[in-house]
C-alpha cells in the first residue's frame, strides 16, 4: 500500500498528475479546491473514491483513493478541530482508521497549528488504541518551534503517538531525531533557503512493521507546482 500526502498549494486539477506518477493508493491533499471544482485533464486518472472537508471551496483537506480503498467521515469527527479528519478505510487490502491532516485553524484562540493535532490526539484518544491507524498530512509543525511552558507542542504529540505505539515512518525509515530532520517537506515563500520539515506520516506498529520505503520530493523537482513537497510512503501490504 503506498500513501501519500502533498500540499498543493491550491488549484490541485492543474496539479494532480505531477504526484499521480508515483501511482499512491491513497492521496490526501491538504489546500485542495472543492471537489466540484475538480475538472481533471483527460490524461489524469480519475479517483475510485474521494472526500473533501473544508469552508473555503478553494482551499481545503481533500482524500482520493487510486485503488479499492474506500473512505466515510466517522461520526465523532469533531469539527472544532477543523482539518484533523478521522475516515474509515475499507474494502482494500486492510481495513484501518485514517487521519487526514491540515493543521490550520485561524479561529482556534488556543493556537491554529500543532495545538489543532494535540487536542485531536487527545480527542480521539480511544481510536488511537486501535491497532490500525494511519496519521498524515501537513501538521505544520517540528520541535524547533517547541513552547516548553505550552502543553501541546510538538514534542508533545510525538510523545503521546508514541504512548499508543505510533511512530513516525519519516523518522523511523531514516534514523532521524525530531527537529534534525535532513529532508525539508516546504520550502518556505519557495526559498531553497528557508527549509523546514513539516509534513508527516505516523502509523502505528502494525504498518511500521512492513514498513518499505519513505520518499520526500526535492526542491528542484516541486518548485514550481508548490512551496511543499510530497512525502510518500509504501507500506508491504
Amino acid at each position: 500500500m503506498k500513501i501519500a500526502t502533498w500540499n498543493c498549494n491550491m488549484a490541485f486539477r492543474k496539479k494532480a498528475e505531477f504526484i499521480l506518477v508515483h501511482r499512491p493508493d491513497i492521496l490526501i491533499i491538504p489546500e485542495c479546491e472543492n471537489i466540484d471544482k475538480l475538472k481533471f485533464p483527460e490524461n489524469v486518472p480519475i479517483p475510485t473514491d474521494m472526500l473533501w472537508y473544508g469552508t473555503n471551496q478553494h482551499k481545503g483537506l481533500g482524500v482520493f483513493s487510486y485503488s479499492d480503498y474506500r473512505f466515510e467521515l466517522m461520526d465523532c469527527h469533531n469539527p472544532d478541530f477543523k482539518n484533523v479528519l478521522p475516515i474509515s478505510v475499507s474494502k482494500g487490502k486492510t481495513d484501518f482508521i485514517l487521519f487526514a491532516i491540515w493543521a490550520n485553524n485561524p479561529q482556534d484562540k488556543d493556537g491554529q497549528y500543532v495545538t489543532q493535532v494535540w487536542k485531536a490526539v487527545n480527542y480521539y484518544e480511544n481510536l488511537l488504541s486501535e491497532n490500525n491507524c494511519i496519521l498524515i498530512g501537513d501538521f505544520n509543525s517540528n520541535t524547533i518551534w517547541d513552547r516548553p511552558r505550552r502543553e501541546g507542542n510538538h514534542s508533545a504529540v510525538v510523545t503521546k503517538l508514541a504512548e499508543k505505539n505510533i511512530f513516525s515512518t519519516y523518522h523511523e525509515f531514516f534514523n532521524q531525531e525530531q527537529g534534525k530532520e535532513m529532508h525539508p517537506t516546504l520550502f518556505l515563500y519557495r526559498h531553497e533557503n528557508k527549509p523546514y520539515h513539516l509534513d508527516y506520516c505516523f502509523a502505528s506498529n502494525n504498518f511500521m512493521n512492513v514498513l518499505e520505503s519513505v520518499e520526500v520530493g526535492t526542491y528542484n523537482d516541486w518548485k514550481m507546482h508548490s512551496d511543499h513537497k510530497p512525502l510518500i510512503v509504501t507500506f508491504g501490504i
